[in-house]
């Protein structure tokens, strides 16, 4: 039979620990068919194997290669007693690896909660409160960083908050601000870690910044022993004073003050600030390795009235950041996200803004923040490309907040495989690059001795690094606690 070597990672599960987990969060009360933890681990394998909607679970299953080693993984370490009684959930035998498409759609409909969608008002932003199921998919999910945090712990947490727009056929979805039926995750990424520590699954009509502050809540809520610094980075989505001012002024029980910089908009009151900064004190703003970028930054003397004028408050700088413009702007740039100024005399000028309680000189502090937009994009872009995030499968919005919650899963235990079995040259390394070097090489499995082999060709360039992270993972499953 032949199988995928990606078949041969199915215990970095069972060596972090997630098919425990799933079991202990996703409990279930059914005696027959189907556990959450297999339903929930066939969805993760369609992820990782590069499958986009639920009927995808049948080209897996026709692969009976991978059948075996899927059946093999679950029964690894289980006893007599308990195979028989898993033995005894089907009633005329087990006829197939992983559940069927019907079987999958009844599991992520499950996660949908009919009440919450009576609480709606039709025109205002509503974000459905998790049920059960999705409270404990981000418990699996919080189980999975611990076991990442205590191999390769880290003190510090930099969080990105971002939302992506995942567009969708589905009539029941709402218009996002571009306009089209969609859905709107708010996602926030650990940078050290390289993975997911919450992701809140929003209708499209919910703009990026609704409960922001509630969201980090959330997210601080879930980072681990070790931790002792928090940073945050945000776009203009983050530029709300109950936000900024949780943040700047230790409201936090646990990390006290977060560092942050967040972008500004870029308002007429601060249009004017930035006019009236004097000409000598803009600086060139460099690149990363000293290039030039074309821009400048300066301080602006910029206080809105949402601060107030405390001398006991904390402080917050704002940084302004200008490009020149050609041209001068055509009406509407403001609109289009592309502000502009006319700076006396100089000619016109496009305008960004940074607000932070950050000390570092300021072209640092913009390179720091910028760091920010091309992460969260290739994070949104794992997830709805190389993952399958980007193709919702229900109209129900339960269901697909299931989906999505799985969606994060699978990237976060790509994550820990890249970093904790691959090695640090495959760390930056996205899915689909590991999948194509690793997981969709072929093989054979044989029976042999009462034990399953996956057989690969030894002369492919990938099959040490493979037998490497076999033993690593082995390792991580046999270690000390």
């Amino acid at each position: 039979m032949r199988g995928h070597a990606g078949a041969s990672l199915g215990p970095g599960a069972g060596a972090s620990g997630l098919r425990s987990s799933l079991q202990r969060h996703l409990g279930s009360t059914r005696t027959q068919g189907w556990t959450e933890s297999q339903l929930a681990v066939s969805l993760l394998l369609l992820n990782l194997a590069g499958g986009e909607s639920v009927d995808d679970v049948r080209i897996l299953e026709q692969d009976e290669g991978l059948g075996q080693v899927v059946r093999s993984a679950e029964l690894h370490g289980v006893r007599g007693r308990e195979r028989r009684a898993r033995a005894r959930r089907w009633r005329r035998g087990r006829r197939r690896s992983l559940p069927s498409p019907s079987a999958l759609f009844r599991y992520l409909e499950s996660f949908h909660d009919s009440s919450q969608e009576r609480l709606r008002v039709p025109g205002r932003a509503f974000i459905p409160a998790p049920g059960a199921g999705l409270c404990g998919l981000g418990r699996v999910n919080a189980d999975l960083m611990r076991f990442v945090q205590r191999l390769a712990p880290r003190e510090q947490a930099t969080l990105d908050m971002d939302a992506t727009v995942v567009e969708t056929a589905k009539r029941t979805a709402l218009r996002s601000y571009e306009g089209t039926r969609a859905y709107q995750p708010l996602t926030t990424y650990w940078a050290e870690a390289g993975m997911v520590v919450h992701s809140e699954f929003r209708d499209g009509n919910v703009p990026a910044g609704h409960e922001q502050r509630r969201v980090l809540e959330e997210a601080l809520g879930h980072l681990l022993a070790g931790v002792e610094r928090v940073l945050l980075r945000s776009d203009t989505a983050g530029y709300q004073w109950e936000l900024l001012r949780y943040c700047a002024e230790g409201r936090s029980e646990r990390f006290g003050v977060v560092e942050f910089a967040v972008g500004v908009d870029v308002s007429p009151a601060f249009k004017a600030a930035v006019s009236e900064v004097d000409e000598a004190e803009w600086r060139e703003l460099a690149g990363g390795e000293g290039e030039s970028t074309g821009q400048e930054y300066a301080e602006v003397c910029f206080v809105p009235d949402a601060v107030g004028h405390s001398l006991r408050g904390p402080d917050y700088r704002f940084i302004a950041i200008r490009e020149p413009l050609r041209n001068p702007p055509l009406p509407g740039m403001d609109d289009l996200g592309l502000p502009a100024v006319e700076l006396r005399g100089e000619g016109w000028f496009r305008i960004r803004g940074v607000v932070t309680n950050r000390t570092l000189e300021g072209s640092e502090l913009v390179r720091w923040y910028r760091a920010r937009c091309g992460k969260g994009e290739e994070v949104h872009g794992v997830m709805k490309t190389d993952l399958a995030g980007g193709r919702l499968p229900s109209g129900l919005f339960g269901a697909n907040a299931a989906w999505w919650g799985h969606v994060v899963l699978a990237f976060n235990l790509h994550a820990a495989l890249r970093r904790l079995g691959l090695g640090p040259e495959w760390a930056g390394r996205r899915m689909k690059a590991v999948r194509f070097s690793l997981l969709g090489l072929p093989g054979r499995v044989v029976r042999h001795a009462r034990r399953l082999v996956i057989q690969l060709g030894s002369g492919h360039p990938s099959y040490e690094p493979l037998v490497d992270a076999r033993r690593t993972i082995v390792a991580l499953a046999h270690g000390p606690p």
